[in-house]
């Protein structure tokens, strides 16, 4: 239940998000036994660029921080596999959709830049491969980049704020939500998959105008269309259309999320059920 305790709470947990947005929030990195034959246990190696000598992080100490970050990134085991370069658009059948948004999701990890704050919102029916892009950007900005993302399921994620309710938990609402706030790139997989209720709409307005606010960069993958709820709409068409984004959300955080993203829709079947893979999802 929304409360105004609850509500100052948080508020000053988005508050200390915003003031700690520099900082560095990664774990300390183990320190190898192995000595490093390049930088010699430093962690900066020796470069010459334009005929000057300068010292650069060394490979090592990139390969250990990408390490931690894909830990600390909570990818569930079914989506590790999933990679930009693995994401097929060229079997039979293929909407075209699906080449256009790989290309998108691949230019978006290529220039991504951590003062846009602009995120990316997935669109498209289940099995169409939104989860695979996303994760698939969230391994390029880790490996590539050394940015600190993290992947949370909707569902999950929401569960989890209702488990720090009960008093046998050991966790407290503030505890699951500052990474949430915090991570430089969030990746929230399938919004909506909940059936909204008061709490759910407070909950999921909190996270993302908190997000927002701080101009942190999120990923966001739905199966509704994005369309508003029927509320807006004629009885008539009301009547005859499947669930939207708006109905799941509501309409004030489905104008947020144009504001925070930009969107990409793919189209085509259920390629899970079809072809009996993971791939596509």
């Amino acid at each position: 239940m929304y409360t105004k305790e609850r509500g100052f709470a948080l508020a000053q947990l988005a508050l200390a998000s915003a003031q700690s947005k520099d900082e560095d929030s990664i774990p300390n990195m183990k320190v190898s036994a192995e000595v490093c034959p390049l930088c010699e246990g430093t962690g900066w190696k020796s470069v010459v660029q334009s005929g000057d000598r300068r010292v650069t992080r060394c490979d090592c100490r990139l390969k250990a921080r990408s390490q931690t970050l894909l830990e600390a990134a909570r990818i569930p085991k079914r989506y590790e596999h999933c990679e930009l370069p693995s994401f097929t658009t060229d079997f039979p059948g293929a909407h075209p959709s699906l080449a256009m948004a790989h290309i998108s999701a691949t230019r978006f990890a290529q220039e991504y830049d951590p003062q846009d704050g602009t995120g990316l919102l997935l669109i498209g029916k289940i099995g169409t491969g939104k989860t695979h892009l996303g994760v698939g950007i969230l391994k390029e900005l880790i490996q590539t980049r050394g940015v600190a993302c993290l992947f949370y399921d909707y569902r999950e994620l929401l569960k989890e704020i209702q488990n720090s309710y009960n008093a046998t938990v050991q966790t407290t609402e503030l505890e699951v939500l500052r990474p949430v706030f915090e991570a430089e790139v969030l990746f929230l997989d399938e919004l909506g998959a909940v059936k909204p209720t008061e709490w759910v709409w407070d909950t999921v307005s909190l996270i993302l105008n908190t997000r927002y606010n701080n101009n942190r960069t999120t990923i966001i993958t739905t199966n509704f269309d994005d369309q508003p709820p029927a509320g807006l709409m004629s009885s008539a068409k009301a009547a005859v259309r499947e669930e939207t984004l708006g109905d799941r959300i509501g309409e004030r955080m489905r104008s947020r999320l144009h504001e925070m993203c930009r969107i990409i829709k793919l189209d085509g079947l259920d390629f899970r059920q079809k072809f009996r893979s993971a791939n596509f999802r």
